[in-house]
Formats: structure tokens, sequence, C-alpha cells
């Protein structure tokens, strides 16, 4: 049950952040749930190996390349998602930091 409402959660995240976000544009719930799921898939596959591998990078940067692996990974999704475009770089490297604050506060208030 517990899955099932972040998951949720995530969905609404994303269609409030491509809301706020010219840039980036989600055709609807359905492919907001896709999304949701897609992102969480890659995360958790594709995201750790690609932080060990820039391991040296990231120490460099203090982290700040995580936001470039970031939007890689949001633009890899927008490729396998259809209904979900995202205009660029920028935009991607955007819509992961504010979809990054527009979760964190959904999530807050799903605990209360």
């Amino acid at each position: 049950m517990k899955t099932l409402f972040t998951w949720a959660l995530s969905a609404i995240a994303i269609l409030i952040t491509a809301y706020i976000l010219p840039g980036v544009s989600v055709s609807g719930i359905l492919t907001a749930l896709v999304l949701a799921v897609v992102l969480s898939a890659i995360n958790i596959l594709i995201k750790p190996v690609l932080l060990v591998l820039t391991l040296p990078i990231n120490i460099l940067t203090l982290g700040l390349f995580t936001l470039v692996i970031n939007a890689g990974l949001v633009m890899l999704a927008a490729a396998v998602v259809p209904g979900f475009m995202v205009d660029g770089f920028w935009w991607a490297l955007l819509f992961g930091i504010v979809l990054f604050v527009v979760s964190s506060v959904l999530a807050r208030f799903g605990k209360k």
C-alpha cells in the first residue's frame, strides 16, 4: 500500500513540475505514472553504476556532477516514455532539481 502511495505521489510531483516548467511537457496522468516507474527503475539500476564510474569527477566537483548525471537520466527517460518531452539539457537539469523540491514538499505533507 505504501508503494502505491509513493508511486502516486511521484506522479503528482511530476505533473506539478511539468506544469511549472515551460520546457517540459507531460501529456497526461497515465504518462506521469509510467514516468514515475521508469525514473524509479533508472534511479535504481543505472544511477549507482554511473555514480561509481564518475566518482573521480564527482569528487573534483564536490558532487555537482551528480546534477549532470540526473539531467542525463531525465533525458533518457524522455527518450523511453512516449508523451514526456524535455526541450534540452538545461530543462532536464532544472526538471531534476524542481522535481526533488516538489517531491520533498509532497512527502512532508504525506507523512502528516
